[in-house]
């Protein structure tokens, strides 16, 4: 949704002011959530005029006869809610599908990183969700992506963006920075091409964010906050991200649908006596389910009240914060003249319930319902059927062979509701001369083939942690490079299940003895799809009850294993080339001699 640029108004906004025009919207005798100055002021009256705050305090005088009156008796005015790191293809929706599903809840803009699609279509699958983007309610801008691949050398995506295609990027409508830059090590060994994408964000005058995974505070730490990155959104600890703010790098504290690191990470700011204005609350990935039954940011503000958070700070910490982390002060992040009219209207400060939501000085939301819904997009056929394997899958494409009765093997083992992976070692059976899972002991094969340009490269694994006990599963949805990534306990079923999806075009599936027990269909880029949320959401939860029946108990598992291929988090991780040493960043052996 497009706003007035402020140098184009300021007569206009003085004269509402004064009185002297009359405001298009005033919202009423509300108490004000001023993040400016940390403090609720009650009777405070809102005036817009064209999309902007004119007045904040008494507007008797601004209200004419079309004047349209919001009466905020018993409810707080609070700024828009911004999500500074969100992947909208976790979602599995269309930006226009997850609009619909985000601004009920307060959510008036979000910072999308969409290097899911980037890493499958390019810069033409960004394009196409900036495009999408312009019809919706919500402000959506979007980080150029930084690494496509997320980890060159070591695995394969669809598409290769450098620093020359970043630069022209920048230049989009819509382009609020660089993507999270998880080649962290590539920040602070000083990789020309890596400092490259830096140096041309920098020249296009926005912010490079970041993703700094590694427990160091010191040297490296340093480092990569020298090169300019911003912020990032990867403390798992109170200590890292406290480390972070007081270099002056904004800490995003993440409350996703599988990553719960708030409660742990927001100590930071309960367990010591420092400034906040450097902690911004983001979700980075939330799924339909979430989005259903918890929320968006309306959800991640309550959890932090929950954790002992003032209520205006954990508000701020999603508004003026976000706003100065993306260099946008001027225009968002608080209830304040001159600012862009997006508010919401609470009227519950502590459970953080959603009245109504106003973007641009228009009501689209109220009580829970999207009053002004975003159209639902056709994507064109170039962004569908994007499963290239070049082969019908067998049996034998999963056999890793070995001469000996068992073997010593590499196991990845997974941490629930964590980003972080280990390593194991695990003796398994050799049976017809094939290294075989071992379900009793909680061991599945996994498998990982490139799946863009059918170039047969694959890499065969093993993983602990799902609880797999029959079947297999399947996912195109698989961070970040989203080939085709199988898990399961035999190689019979990991054959039907990869190519039933393929033949689907893409998304998720559960099957046992060569039957599909679940399928999510995700048609655009097999990430994506253009249905509703809730209808998704019946789809996913069907898929959950099949992964139970596989034996699996997890909470949100299927992040979990889509993290499975992502190379650029410790410790453990497989790609199409291989099993990756996600520490030292080198190919390492599944057998262990």
């Amino acid at each position: 949704m497009d706003f007035i640029p402020l140098e184009n108004i300021t007569m206009e906004l003085a004269d509402v002011a004064m009185g002297r025009r009359k405001a298009d919207m005033v919202i009423k005798n509300g108490t004000l959530v001023n993040v400016n100055t940390k403090e609720l002021q009650e009777h405070i009256d809102v005036a817009i005029y064209k999309g902007r705050i004119a007045l904040v305090g008494d507007a008797k005088h601004c209200i004419g006869e079309s004047t349209e009156i919001v009466d905020a008796t018993g409810l707080f005015i609070a700024p828009g809610f911004m999500d500074g790191h969100i992947h909208v293809e976790s979602s599995m929706l269309t930006v226009s599908q997850y609009s619909n599903a985000v601004v009920p809840h307060g959510t008036t803009a979000i910072f999308m990183d969409p290097h899911e699609i980037a890493n499958v279509l390019g810069l033409k699958g960004v394009r196409l969700m900036l495009d999408e983007a312009k019809d919706v309610p919500l402000r959506v801008y979007a980080t150029v992506p930084s690494c496509v691949p997320s980890a060159p050398g070591l695995e394969d995506a669809g598409a290769v963006i450098g620093a020359s295609d970043i630069a022209q990027a920048m230049q989009w409508e819509g382009i609020a920075g660089l993507g999270e830059l998880m080649n962290f090590p590539g920040v602070f060994n000083s990789v020309p091409e890596v400092h490259k994408e830096i140096e041309v964000t920098l020249k296009a005058g926005k912010p490079v964010t970041g993703h700094f995974a590694l427990p160091d505070t010191g040297a490296m730490l340093n480092a990569y906050v020298a090169s300019g990155v911003r912020s990032c959104h990867e403390s798992v600890r109170a200590e890292d991200a406290l480390a972070k703010m007081r270099l002056g790098m904004y800490a995003k504290i993440r409350e996703g649908s599988a990553w719960h690191d708030l409660k742990e990470v927001i100590k930071a700011i309960t367990q010591n006596t420092v400034n906040s204005r450097f902690a911004v609350l983001v979700s980075d990935d939330t799924h339909p389910h979430t989005l259903i039954e918890l929320g968006h940011l309306d959800h991640i503000v309550k959890r932090a009240i929950e954790e002992g958070v003032d209520p205006v700070t954990a508000i701020e910490m999603i508004t003026l914060n976000t706003a100065e982390c993306f260099m946008m002060s001027k225009d968002f992040g608080s209830v304040s003249p001159s600012k862009v009219a997006d508010i919401v209207l609470l009227s519950d400060l502590y459970k953080v319930t959603v009245k109504a939501v106003i973007i641009g000085g228009k009501l689209v939301a109220k009580d829970g319902t999207i009053l002004i819904p975003a159209k639902k997009v056709t994507y064109p056929d170039w962004s569908k059927n994007t499963v290239n394997v070049g082969k019908t899958l067998t049996k034998d494409d999963f056999i890793l062979k070995s001469n000996k009765k068992q073997a010593k093997v590499r196991v990845i083992k997974i941490q629930e509701a964590s980003v972080l992976t280990q390593q194991v070692f695990e003796i398994l059976p050799v049976v017809n001369g094939n290294i075989a899972p071992y379900p009793t002991k909680d061991i599945a094969k996994a498998a990982l083939f490139e799946r863009h340009k059918a170039t047969g490269t694959k890499g065969i694994g093993f993983v602990t942690g799902f609880g797999f006990v029959t079947g297999a599963v399947a996912s195109t949805v698989a961070h970040d490079s989203h080939n085709l990534l199988i898990v399961g306990t035999n190689e019979d079923d990991m054959a039907f299940a990869g190519n039933e999806l393929i033949k689907a075009g893409g998304g998720m599936i559960a099957v046992a003895n060569g039957k599909v027990l679940a399928l999510v269909e995700l048609p655009v880029a097999g990430l994506l799809t253009d249905e509703p949320v809730d209808v998704v959401q019946k789809k996913v939860a069907n898929l959950e009850k099949a992964w139970k029946e596989l034996g699996c108990t997890l909470v949100s598992p299927f992040m979990t294993m889509a993290l499975l291929g992502l190379p650029v988090i410790p410790e453990l991780r497989l790609s199409n080339r291989g099993l990756v040493d996600a520490i030292h960043f080198t190919f390492v052996d599944v057998v262990v001699e």
